[in-house]
């Protein structure tokens, strides 16, 4: 593979819910890193009239369309969070259009671009096997819960979103880095700033046309 062929380092970024990923992602971006949150790629899937919505409504039909015609993602959320099989559907019929999207971005970025996408369900998906590196977030459950809560979530839905997400041993196993979020800003941005240079480093590597080996932790 060419150095020109092998385009930004593509590196996934998740953790469970309220796992601090966006703190992660803001200080990444602070780096220099380009960072995209698959969340906001899906909002701009579920405006009206897009690929999105319209594979939504064609699933659940249209109680789950706000009046302009865009997906209400509440109303998906109570739909799909309490049931198995409406959530695999919804997966399974959403995740292909983001990760199209997603791919779309990495190619305009050229080499050596770290390029980072914040997402909750790369292990859950598999999709993790889609980036050069992945980096996971973790925090514990009770902390978690605590932040979710005081940001406004309500008990259930942070239960029932938890459990349907992968534990933290999981998302290790296949980690390539993991961040530890304790809560502490300031610990976190010192392992933020040692996770940077090895990104980097990554990054100088797909740009040469090496073929990363897996790291983990």
């Amino acid at each position: 593979m060419t150095p020109a062929a092998s385009g930004a380092l593509r590196v996934g970024l998740t953790g469970g819910v309220a796992s601090g990923k966006s703190a992660v992602a803001r200080l990444l971006a602070a780096r220099g890193a380009a960072v995209r949150d698959a969340d906001d790629v899906v909002a701009s899937l579920y405006a009206a009239g897009m690929t999105g919505a319209r594979a939504v409504e064609g699933l659940f039909g249209r109680g789950v369309l706000s009046a302009d015609g865009s997906v209400d993602r509440r109303r998906l959320a109570a739909l799909v969070l309490s049931d198995d099989d409406r959530r695999r559907r919804l997966e399974a019929a959403v995740h292909p259009l983001v990760r199209e999207e997603v791919g779309r971005w990495f190619a305009s970025l050229a080499a050596p671009t770290v390029a980072v996408l914040e997402a909750a369900l790369l292990v859950e998906t598999g999709s993790f096997r889609d980036y050069h590196r992945l980096v996971v977030v973790s925090a514990p459950l009770d902390a978690r819960r605590r932040r979710a809560l005081a940001a406004g979530w309500d008990a259930d839905t942070f239960d029932r979103t938890v459990r349907v997400q992968a534990g933290d041993a999981a998302r290790a196993a296949v980690a390539d880095y993991v961040v530890v979020n304790g809560g502490d800003a300031v610990g976190l941005e010192r392992r933020v700033a040692e996770l940077w240079p090895l990104l980097v480093d990554d990054a100088a590597a797909i740009a040469g046309g090496v073929t990363l080996p897996p790291r983990r932790g």
